[in-house]
């Protein structure tokens, strides 16, 4: 399971590591969606909204493939995440796959690092 979770842990890094270099240098082009999802992007863009996507995104990347602040990486993902999976839910669920995806990598990695969690989810800190 350590190997699975090492793996999943670098294909995350990876992953969002890219995507969120992307955001900043355009070097994946694409067009935008059609209908509400379409517009959604439109206004991240304009606004420049994706910068700090991007940024969160990038960080969060090299915080997992660095192995030594694995826990605020996943932090600053799970938010990520959960935006990409419910814009996928409610306004394009055709390309909810590569999400779905990530957020199966994301919890094999959380699953291997809960003890960075076990504080967060505590009934009472013990004095």
């Amino acid at each position: 399971m350590k190997i699975v979770g090492t793996i999943a842990r670098y294909l995350l890094g990876l992953m969002f590591l890219f995507f969120g270099l992307n955001m900043f240098f355009q070097f994946m082009k694409g067009q935008m969606p059609p209908g509400p999802a379409g517009e959604f992007a439109n206004l991240l863009v304009t606004t420049k909204y994706f910068y700090v996507v991007g940024a969160l995104m990038g960080i969060s990347g090299i915080l997992l493939l660095f192995n030594r602040y694995v826990g605020l990486g996943l932090t600053l993902l799970g938010p990520v995440l959960f935006n990409i999976l419910l814009f996928h839910i409610l306004m394009q669920p055709a390309g909810i796959g590569p999400g779905a995806f990530a957020t199966l990598l994301w919890l094999l990695v959380a699953w291997q690092h809960r003890r960075v969690f076990e504080r967060l989810f505590a009934a009472r800190l013990e004095e």
